[in-house]
This record gives structure tokens, sequence and C-alpha cells, in this order.
């Protein structure tokens, strides 16, 4: 459900590994050419999709579907499931692949999920780890994260999904993939930012490092097991993020960091969704109620959403008093 760039590199995935698959365009025209010409016109419009099937109609992609792929982005999920209900089978799967923190309720996408169809947790599943679109695409070896409450469930996707570049591996820990995935987009604005400003690599991995940090005491803070951020979901999705120039956080991040203005950077992103913009509001609001320090997340909603020269919040963060790793 949803025909963006990892919509449309995961629909190439389970039609690779033998799953029957239906893609949901939200545009008919998109659906049309996905149809007839087997492609995306708009994302990775060189990727051959011979076999998989493309409609308009919502109720014709949920008939009889057994998993159901939610591939629409973060702050969109909650409308676009609102209509969707009806037509969801009572034991079918959802599957979610959006990585972001609801604006306003601060909830994860399980919990949207959960609330909007009313589907018991263990129906709900995640998928997370370093899995960039084109890379993927274009069958390049990646690994990636299956979360789900309920194992059973979660060895039933990774089996619709495995093929011989992607192998994704099973965790029921869907609170630590979730934080994981929402919380490195604004750590890879804030790389990107970095790299934007002429820094190096020294910088980049201090970055990195120290924001996986802040991942880990929100994510535990919550009830995430620290090992799932050490792992695919955490540091693999937080490196690939965070210094490919395939993420779209971390061009975004660039484009602030040369000097440029939101609007170039959303220009420069070819107006595709770079979640963390949204999601740092969201992400610093659920760390202050959950009574945690994190300095960076704070540092790029200030310059994402306050008017903080990306100089000051550099000099902020350096600024910061010394104390123990």
């Amino acid at each position: 459900m949803g025909a963006g760039s990892w919509g449309t590199a995961f629909a190439k995935v389970l039609n690779d590994a033998g799953t029957e698959v239906t893609m949901w365009a939200r545009r008919p025209e998109v659906a049309r050419t996905l149809a007839t010409e087997h492609r995306n016109p708009d994302y990775l419009p060189d990727v051959r999709l011979d076999g998989v099937r493309a409609t308009d109609d919502y109720l014709a992609a949920l008939d009889g579907a057994e998993i159901v792929v939610l591939a629409v982005p973060s702050q969109s999920l909650r409308g676009n499931l609102a209509n969707w209900r009806p037509a969801i089978g009572p034991d079918a799967t959802l599957l979610s692949l959006a990585k972001g923190i609801e604006t306003g309720t601060l909830l994860r996408m399980s919990e949207v999920i959960a609330e909007v169809t009313g589907a018991d947790p263990g129906r709900i599943a995640v998928l997370s780890g370093p899995n960039l679109a084109r890379e993927i695409a274009a069958e390049q070896p990646a690994a990636s994260v299956v979360a789900c409450g309920d194992e059973a469930r979660a060895q039933a996707v990774q089996h619709a999904c495995a093929t011989g570049y992607f192998r994704p591996y099973t965790n029921t820990d869907v609170i630590g993939c979730e934080i994981g995935g929402a919380c490195k987009n604004v750590i890879a604005l804030a790389c990107g930012i970095a790299s934007g400003m002429g820094l190096g690599d020294n910088t980049v991995a201090s970055l990195i490092t120290r924001g996986l940090a802040e991942i880990i005491r929100l994510g535990v803070a919550l009830g995430a097991n620290p090992v799932t951020l050490a792992g695919l979901a955490g540091v693999g999705d937080l490196v690939a993020t965070c210094t490919s120039p395939l993420s779209r956080n971390r061009s975004f991040g660039h484009v602030l960091g040369t000097g440029g203005s939101m609007e170039a950077a959303q220009q420069a992103t070819h107006g595709q969704v770079a979640e963390g913009v949204k999601s740092c509001t969201s992400i610093r609001a659920l760390a202050e109620r959950n009574g945690v320090e994190m300095p960076l997340t704070t540092s790029v909603h200030q310059v994402c959403h306050e008017g903080l020269s990306v100089a000051a919040a550099v000099g902020r963060l350096l600024g910061r008093s010394m104390k123990p790793e």
C-alpha cells in the first residue's frame, strides 16, 4: 500500500521471493503505468516489476491480502488506514515500512496501526534495517529485521521476502526496531549538515556514535532491548542512513549545512519525504516526556524549526559541559 521508492523496491523483493504481490498507488496514472509497463514512472523508473499487479483501487488491492504492507509516509499513515480499515482481512498481518513518530500523539507506527484498526499487537509487524531502496532494487546484498510480538507471523513475513540478495532476520522487539528506525533519520540530518559544512569523517563518526547513545537511552526508557539497537535495526540502519548520498535525510541536511534554506533542501531531495524533518520534533517531545536527554535531536529540531543557524548549533553542542562517556 504505497508506491514510493521503498514501497516499489520492497514490492520487487516480495515478487522476487515468489510472493504474489499487488501494489496500490494513490494516483491512477501511476497505477496504469505499473500495470501496463511494469515500472514506476516516478520512483526507480528503471526497475522492472514484472509479475507485480497494480491498482489505484484500495478495495481491489486489499481483497484477500494475507500481508498488508504499509508503505506510506509516517505522518499520512493514520488517514490512509482509516480509509483502508474496513477492507483489511480480520487475520491479515499488518507490516509497517514507515519510520517515524506521529506528530501530536507521539505514537510509534505500530501503535498508530493498533489504534486505528483495532488489530491485536500480535498481528502488527515492522521491517527495519540498512535498506536504501535504490541499492536493494539493484539487487545488492542487504539484510533487515522483521519484528513482531508473534514470532510465527514474523517468520511468515521473513519467508515472504527472503531472496538471494535480501536477507531478513526476525526479532520480537518491535519497540527497539521502531525507535531505531525513527531516530536514525534525525541523526542522518545532523550528519548531512556536518558534511555540508565541510566537516570530515571524525565529525560524522562522532555524531553517529553519540546519536546511537541518544537512541539507546530513549529506546530503553520505552522498553526496548538495547541489543536490538546494536543490530541491523539500530547501528546498521544508522550507519547506512548517515553516510550514504542515497539517504534523503542526509541529503536534506547537506543542503542546510551549505547554508541552503529548508525550501532548497526540499527541492534537492526531489520532493521526497525526509522523515527526520518532522520526526525530530516528535522524538524530542517523546524524549522530554520520558525524561531522556537527546541534545543532537534537540539541535536538529532547532535548526529545522526554530531558525537556529547550523554554526550556532555546532557551538552549543561543543559547549556542553564535560562528562563521562
